[in-house]
């Protein structure tokens, strides 16, 4: 069995889309967790110039199906005029 899988998605958002941003996040964590293989799931960092999600998935082909799936789908383009660069992704 292989060991879970984690990671942080850090979100720098624009000049004065904060709350744009944590409101996409947390529309994007309520259909997330229910997922198949996620663990975790959660803001766990949020200050004015930047948002942290991290993640724990059971496995890397949970977390491919995720990265394909229709929530991260329609995060991406929620965010996209929101963030001053692309998400960062971090392996844990």
């Amino acid at each position: 069995m292989s060991a879970p899988i984690d990671l942080q998605a850090i979100f720098i958002p624009n000049d004065g889309e904060f709350f744009r941003v944590k409101l996409a996040l947390e529309i994007a964590i309520d259909e997330v967790v229910n997922e198949p293989g996620c663990i975790r799931y959660e803001l766990t960092e949020a200050s004015e110039d930047r948002l942290v999600l991290t993640e724990q998935w059971a496995s890397q082909e949970d977390l491919d199906k995720h990265s394909k799936g229709t929530a991260v789908q329609d995060l991406n383009e929620s965010l996209s005029a929101l963030l001053a660069e692309p998400v960062r992704l971090v392996k844990l």
